[in-house]
């Protein structure tokens, strides 16, 4: 039984010893790991911030990738005229466009012309009768004969005189009839000649083009009856110039003056530009449409300017010298524009600016801004963010 105890005793103490090494052991390993969890942590703190705050201040330390996405240029000054873009139309010169008008009442018989046509100063435009016409011609031949009859008249009442037979009042009577019909006949043969009927026989009146130009309108068809003298048949027109007519908004106005450069360009021909001055600049503007008319005026040898053809007119409006930056630097905050401003390498500070006219992709800038500043021109929304 002694025996047996002891060999029980001593598997127990190996069994005992066995465990109390596992734990020894356990407990270095443990040690161990919790002995490199600050280490751990410590490395995975390392990398450097990317932007730091400093009151009203931003930096981006080196070694942070917002200095490869950032990019910074120097404030640059504006003083060139800036350009206004504004519709336009072309026209004919006034002074240039005649409306032919019928010079009596009567019926159109014959269209010489078509819409667009060249006419010639003399050309046949058109045939009409009327009985005006009848009565005017009849007119010219009764002054006419009546004049040959108080000339034969005179002639006789001299040789009676002469003869001794009348007195002198009868010669005198004579002499002032023969005045009459004179002046009768003028009157009546300056009425054809105003109507352009001299020659007609009566029968046919003739319409022929006042001056050289384009059939630029035309209002009436053979067989109409022309009962309004003052209703235009056609319009005719020399293009050799032509006015592009500009609509100029009121707060653009008083900036444009004659003698201002102006480029055009017409719908019809991409890719050209016109360069002309302008001319006028009307003293009213439009009741409706609040813009004054102003007008450049353009030889047009060539036939290239067609009126009512649809026009754009960049005008150069003065300006005074201005900062100008890219609408790249621009941050909408709110009702407000900004822009980062560098204060130090690198360093940048958020400043307010008042915004001028736009010139392509670039802003002038009214206040807030100086010429030889540094601004943040690509990447500014990641400071703002």
């Amino acid at each position: 039984m002694k025996k047996k105890s002891l060999y029980q005793v001593t598997n127990a103490r190996i069994f005992f010893g066995v465990l109390t090494c596992a734990a020894l052991c356990f407990d270095s390993f443990d040690n161990t790991a919790h002995a490199a969890t600050p280490a751990a942590e410590a490395a995975a703190a390392a990398p450097a911030p990317m932007l730091v705050r400093q009151g009203n201040r931003l930096s981006v330390p080196s070694g942070s990738p917002l200095r490869d996405r950032l990019l910074v240029a120097t404030v640059g000054e504006q003083n060139s005229p800036h350009e206004v873009s504004l519709p336009a139309t072309v026209e004919a010169n006034p002074a240039n466009t005649v409306n032919i008008l019928p010079p009596l009442t009567g019926k159109l018989l014959e269209l010489k012309v078509r819409l667009g046509d060249s006419v010639k100063r003399g050309q046949v435009l058109a045939t009409m009768s009327s009985p005006d016409l009848a009565q005017a011609v009849s007119d010219a031949q009764k002054a006419r004969d009546a004049l040959e009859l108080a000339q034969r008249a005179l002639v006789r009442a001299r040789g009676v005189n002469e003869a001794g037979s009348n007195a002198a009042k009868d010669v005198e009577a004579a002499q002032s009839s023969v005045a009459q019909q004179s002046a009768e006949l003028r009157r009546s043969e300056a009425r054809l000649r105003s109507v352009g009927a001299e020659g007609t026989g009566g029968q046919v009146l003739k319409i022929v083009a006042p001056v050289t130009g384009t059939v630029t309108a035309l209002n009436a068809a053979a067989g109409a009856n022309l009962n309004d003298a003052n209703a235009a048949l056609m319009t005719v027109s020399n293009l050799d110039a032509v006015w592009v007519t500009v609509n100029v908004p009121e707060n653009v106005v008083g900036a444009v003056a004659p003698g201002q450069n102006a480029v055009v360009t017409l719908a019809a021909y991409p890719g050209r530009s016109f360069s002309g001055k302008v001319g006028f600049v009307s003293a009213v503007l439009d009741a409706d449409t609040r813009r004054a008319r102003a007008r450049i005026v353009f030889a047009n040898p060539d036939g290239l300017f067609k009126p009512n053809m649809y026009a754009t007119a960049v005008l150069g409006v003065p300006q005074a010298a201005q900062a100008q930056v890219p609408a790249s630097a621009l941050l909408m905050n709110n009702d407000s524009v900004s822009v980062f401003v560098e204060a130090e390498p690198w360093t940048f500070v958020r400043r307010r600016v008042e915004l001028g006219r736009e010139d392509g992709d670039s802003v002038r800038i009214r206040s807030g801004l100086a010429a030889g500043e540094r601004v943040v021109v690509r990447g500014g929304v990641l400071l703002n963010d």
